[in-house]
C-alpha cells in the first residue's frame, strides 16, 4: 500500500510540474494579415491564441511592418486592384491592437513560436505563392525561424505555414496533410507536399486531427484548413499542434 501511495504521489507531482511548466511558457505568434486569402487565417490564428490561453501560457503577437502582396475582396474573391494594406495593421484586428512589430522579436524572450497559417505566410511571409519551392522567405520571417531553431526552442506551425520551416531549416520534416487527393476533393492543396520535397524538407503525410512532431529540430505542424472539412476538426489539430509544442518546452 506505501509503494501504492509513493507511486501517486510521484505522479501526481510530476504531472503537476509539467503543467507549472507549460503555464510558466511564454510564446510570440507571428500573423501575416487578417483574412485566409490575403493574410491569416482567423479561426487558425484564433484556435491558437484559446489553446494557449487554456494551457495558461503567456503570448506576445507579432507581425511584419511591410506592404500586403495584394488585398483580396473576400466576399467576391477577387484581387482590389485600388487597395493596399499593411500587414501589421491589418493583423492588428486579429491580436486585438496588441502587437508589435517582427523586428523586435527577441528569441531570447520566449519558449516557442507559432505561426498560424492563411496565404498571408505564403504571399506576405513568402513568396512561396508565387514562386513555390523557389519561394524566399522573407528575410524578419527567416530570421526568427533560424533564431528559435539555433535556441532549440519549438516552432510551431500550421495549414500552408509549414513551408516557410521547410525552406529555412534544410531537412526539417513537416505535414500539410495528404501528398495526394483521394479524389473527393478534401486535399485540394496535395500539390505543396511537392514543393516542400523540392525544398530538400521531407513531408509526412497525416490526417486533419494529427501533428508531426520533428523531434531533431522541435519543429510541429498539423495540416488545419489544407483540408477541407469542418472547422471543429481544424481546432481539434491545432489544439494537439499547441499541446506538442507546450511538452517541447525546456
Amino acid at each position: 500500500m506505501l509503494s501504492l501511495v509513493r507511486v501517486f504521489l510521484h505522479s501526481g507531482v510530476k504531472r503537476a510540474f509539467s503543467t507549472t511548466m507549460q503555464s510558466r511558457a511564454s510564446v510570440a505568434v507571428v500573423l501575416s494579415g487578417s483574412g485566409v486569402f490575403d493574410g491569416s487565417e482567423v479561426h487558425e490564428a484564433s484556435a491558437i491564441l484559446v489553446n494557449l490561453s487554456r494551457a495558461g501560457t503567456e503570448y506576445s503577437i507579432y507581425a511584419p511592418d511591410i506592404p500586403q502582396m495584394h488585398v483580396i475582396n473576400h466576399a467576391k474573391g477577387e484581387v482590389a486592384d485600388q487597395e493596399s494594406r499593411n500587414v501589421l495593421s491589418e493583423s492588428a484586428r486579429i491580436a486585438r491592437g496588441k502587437i508589435t512589430a517582427l523586428d523586435k522579436l527577441d528569441a531570447s524572450s520566449y519558449d516557442a513560436v507559432f505561426f498560424p497559417g492563411g496565404f498571408g505566410a505564403a504571399k506576405n511571409l513568402s513568396t512561396f505563392a508565387t514562386e513555390g519551392a523557389d519561394c524566399k522567405v522573407n528575410e524578419q520571417v527567416a530570421n526568427v525561424i533560424k533564431e528559435f531553431h539555433a535556441k532549440q526552442k519549438p516552432i510551431g506551425l500550421c495549414c500552408i505555414a509549414p513551408v516557410l520551416a521547410a525552406k529555412v531549416i534544410q531537412g526539417c520534416e513537416v505535414t500539410v496533410g495528404q501528398d495526394k487527393d483521394d479524389g473527393t476533393g478534401k486535399w485540394p492543396y496535395a500539390g505543396t507536399a511537392e514543393a516542400i520535397q523540392k525544398m530538400n524538407a521531407v513531408h509526412v503525410n497525416k490526417n486533419v486531427d494529427e501533428v508531426h512532431v520533428d523531434k531533431k529540430n522541435k519543429v510541429v505542424t498539423t495540416p488545419a484548413f489544407m483540408c477541407e472539412t469542418k472547422i471543429h476538426e481544424i481546432h481539434d489539430g491545432i489544439g494537439k499542434m499547441v499541446q506538442a509544442v507546450l511538452s517541447l518546452v525546456k
